[in-house]
């Protein structure tokens, strides 16, 4: 793996010495690549990362040699979410892909040798950003923002806890459909 320069945030840092001194115990082949990258990373704090810097959680669109471009969530541990949405760091061109910026490209060899290029096109999400941008949109409404939003209610009456709802008729048909048993 060939960076030309790599951010690296505290908390990916600590998250791949982690990776690192697990994998050492079981002589795993990553090792030199979490080593080169965790030497070679410039170290920033969260509050101060670029936007457009790939960190954990954050959502990349990229390319890998001539191919067609991607979008991946780059997750830390095991995949989750629908396949093909998210790619670990613990993968080759998760790693490489960690820290860098939009625009940058990195060149990346596998163990039989072949070897690819990857350039990151667009950091379309990256969580401290987005934290950033959330705190400046709180301090400047003075309030603290919800986590959560009601919608819609479909009963808007209040009942006292314990009492149950009438049934509720809408039009002229008075049929209340299959019972909810």
């Amino acid at each position: 793996m060939k960076n030309g320069s790599c951010r690296l945030t505290t908390k990916d840092f600590a998250v791949l010495e982690v990776m690192l001194e697990r994998r050492r115990a079981f002589a795993d082949p990553m090792v030199a690549m979490i080593e080169e990258k965790l030497s070679n990373a410039g170290v920033v704090p969260i509050e101060s990362v670029e936007p457009d810097i790939v960190t954990l959680n954050s959502r990349v669109v990229f390319c890998v040699d001539a191919g067609a471009a991607e979008t991946r969530t780059l997750v830390q541990n095991d995949v989750r979410g629908p396949v093909g949405s998210s790619l670990s760091v613990v993968t080759r061109r998760g790693l490489c892909m960690l820290g860098m910026a939009q625009g940058q490209t990195a060149s990346l060899e596998h163990p039989d040798g072949r070897r690819e290029s990857i350039r990151i096109k667009a950091v379309l999400y990256q969580p401290e950003a987005a934290r950033r941008a959330a705190r400046e949109r709180a301090s400047a409404g003075g309030s603290r923002p919800h986590g959560l939003t009601l919608v819609y209610s479909a009963d808007t009456s209040i009942r006292p806890l314990g009492e149950t709802a009438g049934m509720r008729q809408t039009g002229k048909d008075d049929d209340p459909g299959p019972s909810a048993a």
